[in-house]
């Protein structure tokens, strides 16, 4: 088959192969008229662009012109297309209709080249309907990033590539803009959505001190930032070339239709040859390759497939690369990211812990006034949880998030009393600066926790869990009985214990925690190189994993970058709907396989005729289009919906 992404042709909004079908049908009907109208067997004289006069065969007729224009403006195109396929090596089931649309050029059967050039270019057509996807990953990754920054020079803005900015330029970055680098803010207060990094919904605020990330979307105010990376050295653009990266590494999967063409096709033409030598009629061998052109191959499977995409939509499934129908059901490893997809990935507070003659309320109002400006996941879970107590927040005069380091800040009090050092670090970093203090500390606990300081003493504790989603352990015991998947994994940045607690609950041994994007990649690809491997995540974090993947799922529509990597996105990550997908994809590869097996074995019958010479080319190729219309409407049942598409106990 050809690539999904047809050739467009220059000022035509339809593909190539489009243009190619609705021709062929014009032909076609201009054949029938003139026919009806009595000139079909009158001869066309036409001189030296008559076929049969260069090629040897029969004079052309007046019925003749139309098909002959449509083969030879509509074939050639698509031959050329198959022979660049041939010389790279590539060959499938459409090699025979590219050899049934030249021989019957040669031969002077123009009617049935031209049924086998509509058959050929419509099944390449609804392939490419059906395979079109929104855009491409790189694109999407690119399409952020503006090309020009506005550096402050004195008191004036100069507008400048954005190549030709340097460590420690002062950028502004202006309302609603793309914030072109990595930097600090040093003046201005804001916000800004970083939701296609973090997949958090909403902004993360602002302020002098605060770390701004590349490709985050500033809010309404005005923010001076001070470059720390440059573009090409920003944590974007290396997530950008990792990505890059997996992509060409990605290895080339056979499809459907070309394993199956790759054992009929040999078949088709030795039986072709077998019924020209042993005839000595070069016809015989045209009307086995027309009978032989495998059109369930080319139309039903691409039928099938915008019925499984039509299917998978209704279940809030947005299937992207539907190549990955063909995979789903051979997957034999699945890799779990951890956050969003086993967990809702919405980290909430179950314990403050004050120390000291601080107070719980003390201790939340104060870590939620400096978490405001942070962007770590925690940050929200905090002020979520001061906002649910009704507690105010208080100003914040500057704040610091050093890598390493934890949160800094200086918080003013209530009017007349002053301003408080806050600090909110890890017990392991406080136990770097004060064993003695972090050996105070309350014991750890599962999950997540941060030690609050005042004035460099400590205030209290406060301690997170990300919430497990409850069909966690039915979903993951179910995937090898019920889909094969014999092999589970749970890979996360956060640290082991986390990691490991929610690997226990939900029932997986196999564990991977602290890994960075470029370590998911790598785990992707050692996997694959095993066994094809599903994988399943969100973030943008993610996009490197998912693209090098077998199959790549995101859990949820938050960021452009995750959903073009992988082939399916999951629009309310549940994973239910992962489990409809695997059903779907089963279902997918069960109706194809009833649809090309069928239709081959009964184009087979149709071959034996042909080379006995009781079926001339076309009625051939009409039985062939016979044999179209029942594979087409088995492969139509794809779209009707079953009882139940997910059959574990949730």
């Amino acid at each position: 088959m050809t690539s999904a992404r047809a050739p467009r042709w220059p000022g035509i909004a339809i593909t190539r192969d489009e243009l190619i079908a609705i021709a062929a049908v014009g032909a076609l009907a201009t054949w029938g008229i003139i026919v009806l109208a009595g000139y079909g067997g009158r001869p066309a004289m036409i001189g030296w662009i008559d076929p049969g006069r260069w090629l040897g065969t029969r004079p052309a007729t007046w019925a003749d012109m139309p098909l002959v224009v449509m083969l030879v403006l509509g074939g050639v195109p698509l031959v050329l297309g198959l022979l660049r396929n041939l010389v790279a090596g590539r060959f499938g089931s459409d090699l025979l209709a590219g050899l049934s649309i030249v021989t019957s050029l040669l031969l002077g059967e123009y009617l049935a080249g031209v049924l086998v050039v509509l058959m050929l270019s419509g099944g390449e057509a609804l392939e490419a309907r059906a395979v079109a996807r929104a855009g491409d990953v790189l694109h999407a990754l690119a399409r952020r990033m503006p090309s020009v920054a506005h550096r402050r020079e004195a008191a004036t803005l100069v507008d400048l590539p954005l190549a030709d900015v340097a460590v420690g330029d002062v950028l502004v970055v202006l309302p609603h803009e793309i914030c072109p680098v990595d930097g600090t803010v040093v003046a201005g207060r804001g916000s800004m959505d970083e939701s296609y990094l973090t997949g958090e919904p909403y902004r993360m605020a602002k302020a002098p001190g605060s770390a701004v990330l590349s490709g985050a979307i500033n809010g309404a105010s005005a923010l001076d930032v001070r470059t720390d990376r440059v573009g090409r050295d920003s944590r974007y653009a290396k997530i950008m070339e990792v990505l890059a990266t997996s992509q060409q590494r990605r290895p080339h999967l056979r499809r459907l239709a070309d394993t199956l063409g790759a054992l009929y096709t040999p078949l088709a033409l030795a039986v072709a040859l077998v019924a020209w030598l042993a005839s000595g009629s070069a016809t015989r061998f045209l009307a086995v390759l027309v009978v032989a052109t495998p059109c369930p191959l080319l139309i039903a499977i691409p039928v099938a497939i915008i019925g499984a995409v039509s299917l998978a939509a209704k279940r809030g499934i947005v299937i992207r690369d539907p190549a990955i129908l063909e995979r789903l059901d051979t997957c034999r490893t699945a890799i779990f990211d951890k956050t969003g997809t086993l967990t809702y990935g919405a980290p909430s507070v179950t314990d403050v812990l004050p120390l000291g003659h601080s107070s719980v309320d003390e201790v939340l109002a104060l870590a939620a006034s400096l978490e405001t400006y942070s962007k770590h996941p925690l940050a929200s879970a905090v002020v979520q949880a001061a906002d649910a107590r009704g507690l105010d927040r208080q100003e914040v005069e500057a704040v610091a998030e050093k890598p390493g380091q934890g949160l800094t800040g200086r918080v003013r009090r209530s009017a007349g009393s002053g301003t408080t050092d806050v600090a909110i670090t890890s017990r392991q970093k406080l136990a770097a600066v004060d064993p003695v203090a972090a050996a105070d500390l309350p014991p750890s606990a599962g999950g997540l926790e941060c030690v609050v300081l005042v004035d460099g003493a400590r205030a209290g504790v406060i301690r997170f869990r990300d919430a497990p989603r409850p069909d966690g352990r039915p979903f993951i015991e179910h995937l090898a009985p019920g889909h094969g998947l014999d092999r589970v994994m749970l890979v996360s940045g956060d640290r082991e214990s986390e990691v490991r607690w929610l690997a226990e609950l939900v029932g997986i041994e196999e564990v991977h925690a602290g890994i960075q994007p470029e370590g998911k990649l790598a785990l992707v690809q050692a996997a694959v190189a095993r066994a094809p491997t599903l994988f399943v995540g969100d973030g943008i974090n993610d996009a490197p994993a998912l693209a090098a993947a077998t199959v790549g799922i995101a859990m949820g529509a938050g960021s452009d970058v995750t959903s073009e990597a992988s082939g399916a996105v999951v629009m309310d990550s549940a994973l239910e709907r992962v489990d409809e997908l695997l059903h779907i994809a089963r279902r997918f590869r069960a109706i194809a396989l009833q649809s090309a097996v069928g239709g081959m074995a009964a184009s087979v019958i149709g071959m034996g005729f042909a080379a006995a010479g009781l079926l001339p080319p076309t009625a051939g190729a009409l039985l062939q289009e016979a044999i179209d219309l029942v594979a087409v409407a088995n492969a139509l049942r794809m779209a009707w919906p079953p009882r139940s598409l997910t059959d574990y106990a949730a």
